[in-house]
């Protein structure tokens, strides 16, 4: 993506076997680098990120880095890459400023480390300027940023071109994120993009068919494939309170209430705007294929909505599984009489309000630990 937008890289290609990465660093010349690629940071931590400078440690150093467990993602894949004699390294990246309401450019001169700890650390190496969307990014605002960054003019300019051209590859392919980290200054007295990370908005991807190709399905959680297939938004997190509730809003709320009452939720998950029966099944037989779940809050408000189907969808998961897990349920909107007329010869905890519901469900999940 940043050679077709005219970003400079390194001569590079990827490798499925230690035989292809071999070739790869016979056509590129030593040295070369050889990069685990899996969809996490901290690659060279953990060991994913190797130089190679003799052809008969090619092949032992790509057999030892496929098949390596990084973050819980298996290598499938390696980048072979021409190595680059670096002088100097900085980060650049462009995201959403919510508050501004506009993209940002941030810069740092304290490139090849996580951005994240430079921002905790040192805050003042960080520089950064808001886009106006009309606009783009004027040239100026890129030069200010980059003679900051490298104190020449030359190098500046450079540092222009390719900032304008990460924003116009971030506006393109309707991304979240783009950021190069490392930019590098080699021996040459160029910059150059030396590793980088992409992220895309989810919600642009119907135009964006070229951005749904490049999915590694092997690196996302099986279940939350299974999710999106059926139209629920599920995304797994690490507590022990499950969560059904309509509307990401309400989600956001309800996930923020649990970590008020003191407990930790277990998933995001939003059946949306009209659920099905079997719709709601599917979303309570996710969340239980979590084993840290010990509790499950349904919070629903009807709307489109209707509260009786979401009540025969608990029924439904209750005759397909015997669910011993905690379930408590807070139903309120339209058809909520008729749900907890549904629901009122079963174990289910019932509670009117949200506070009730969430402080119910955090103490199950207490008491079943």
């Amino acid at each position: 993506m940043f050679a077709q937008a005219g970003i400079p890289v390194p001569r590079e290609a990827v490798a499925q076997t230690q035989f292809a990465a071999k070739t790869i660093a016979q056509e590129l010349g030593l040295p070369v680098v050889i990069k685990a690629q899996v969809l996490v940071g901290g690659r060279g931590k953990a060991g994913g990120i190797k130089r190679v400078a003799r052809i008969e440690d090619v092949q032992p150093v790509a057999a030892e880095i496929l098949g390596m467990n990084i973050k819980g993602l298996k290598v499938e894949k390696v980048l072979v890459s021409e190595c680059v004699d670096i002088k100097s390294e900085f980060y650049v990246g462009i995201t959403i400023d919510r508050g501004a309401r506009q993209p940002v450019l941030i810069a740092s001169a304290a490139g090849g480390v996580e951005i994240e700890e430079v921002a905790r650390t040192s805050p003042e190496k960080i520089h950064r300027c808001t886009i106006d969307p009309l606009l783009g990014l004027v040239p100026f605002q890129a030069r200010n940023i980059g003679m900051r960054l490298c104190q020449e003019a030359k190098l500046a300019q450079q540092f222009t071109a390719i900032a304008q051209k990460l924003y116009r590859l971030f506006i393109e392919r309707d991304c979240s994120l783009v950021e190069i980290n490392p930019l590098v200054l080699n021996a040459d007295g160029n910059l150059l993009a030396l590793d980088a990370k992409v992220n895309f908005d989810d919600n642009a991807l119907f135009r964006h068919p070229e951005n749904e190709a490049l999915r590694d399905l092997n690196s996302e959680e099986p279940i939350e494939i299974e999710a999106k297939k059926a139209g629920l938004s599920y995304i797994k997190l690490s507590g022990n309170v499950g969560c059904v509730v309509n509307g990401a809003g309400l989600a956001m709320a309800t996930m923020d209430l649990i970590k008020r009452f003191g407990g930790e939720p277990a998933n995001f998950l939003d059946v949306g705007g009209s659920s099905s029966p079997d719709k709601m099944a599917l979303a309570l037989r996710i969340i239980l294929s979590d084993p840290n779940v010990r509790a499950i809050l349904v919070n629903i408000f009807g709307g489109i909505t209707r509260c009786d189907d979401i009540a025969q969808g608990i029924i439904l998961a209750r005759q397909q599984a015997d669910i011993k897990t905690p379930l408590v349920v807070r139903l309120v909107g339209t058809n909520a009489d008729q749900a907890k007329e549904i629901l009122a010869t079963t174990p289910i905890l019932w509670a009117d309000t949200m506070s009730q519901a969430v402080k119910m469900a955090v103490a199950k999940a207490r008491e079943a630990r």
